[in-house]
């Protein structure tokens, strides 16, 4: 499971250092794609394989199922960390979540996310979604 946030810096390359904690858990190859709500998604080679079946099960006649489905591969890259423990992240995924220097790295259960520092501080301030609203929107799902 991946829980915690860390601060990080992307370099003039493209690359990041990914937490070690979640190195471990990751593995030695992983997948990184494009996220919802602009940031990058990362997930283990296994939960890749988990959400792969979920997708596939989607109906191609449905419009908006092709287009999450394309959303989510045609972003896809497999990544390896280096020695120093980084990932080069493309171009592509870079701009998609506006990476430019300070990055968040969170756990979230079952993937890593990868924001921009500004736009995971816009995020989590109140003025978009409070502790409170949030705990009511989870009421509402039975959580």
């Amino acid at each position: 499971m991946f829980i915690g946030e860390y601060l990080h810096s992307i370099d003039t390359k493209g690359r990041i250092i990914i937490p070690s904690k979640f190195r471990e858990d990751l593995g030695e190859k992983f997948i990184v794609t494009k996220g919802l709500d602009n940031c990058l998604f990362v997930y283990s080679l296994e939960e890749w394989v988990n959400l792969e079946t979920k997708l596939k099960t989607l109906p191609l006649t449905s419009k908006d199922a092709r287009a999450f489905i394309r959303f989510f591969f045609s972003g896809a890259t497999e990544c390896e960390v280096d020695k120093q423990g980084r990932i080069l992240i493309p171009a592509n995924l870079r701009e998609h979540a506006g990476l430019e220097k300070d990055v968040v790295v969170i756990g979230v259960s079952t993937r890593v996310e990868i924001w921009d520092k500004e736009r995971w501080d816009q995020y989590n301030s109140d003025d978009n979604i409070s502790p409170d609203e949030i705990a009511e929107k989870m009421a509402f799902l039975g959580i």
